[in-house]
């Protein structure tokens, strides 16, 4: 099973999605602390709808406790900073993908010590950053591609017609 971790997130609507995005996926999401809001928030249950019950998820104290919890777990951690392109590394089907709080992403502290799971996702040099939830989903998708969405459903079906 995939991982996705969310190392300080402050906005609780991305955070819903991505806890949404998690559950179709069959992806486990680790929250590391401190959280901008509460998991009872409205605003995460309101985004992550009626999926939020549903999810696999786990809640670290801090950076150091999700190490502690996860030894042996390989970590890729997406970055603006990061000198490896996302679809250019192989994700192994139990890995973790790490991503930073919104506003200023993985401690440089953190990266310096992991630059070959350092990934990035090309974008603009004009720009920023790309919002969380949408990040998730890009390097997400990716990852469950590499591993050819294992378990998950791969035929569309109308509820009332016949594909001709």
């Amino acid at each position: 099973m995939l991982n996705i971790v969310l190392l300080e997130p402050e906005i609780p609507q991305n955070t819903g999605n991505i806890g949404r995005t998690c559950v179709a996926t069959g992806t486990r999401l680790h929250l590391i602390e401190p959280l901008g809001f509460s998991i009872s928030d409205k605003a995460v249950k309101r985004a992550g709808m009626d999926y939020w019950p549903h999810l696999d998820v786990s809640v670290y104290e801090d950076y150091e406790d999700f190490l502690k919890r996860n030894q042996d777990a390989k970590v890729y951690m997406a970055t603006t900073k990061g000198p490896n392109v996302y679809t250019e590394v192989s994700y192994e089907p139990d890995c973790y993908i790490m991503f930073g709080k919104e506003s200023g992403g993985i401690p440089e502290e953190i990266l310096v010590n992991n630059k070959e799971n350092a990934i990035r996702i090309p974008m603009n040099p004009e720009i920023r950053s790309l919002n969380l939830a949408n990040s998730v989903a890009i390097v997400l998708y990716e990852a469950l591609r590499q591993n050819d969405f294992a378990g998950m459903q791969m035929e569309g079906r109308l509820r009332n017609y016949e594909w001709v």
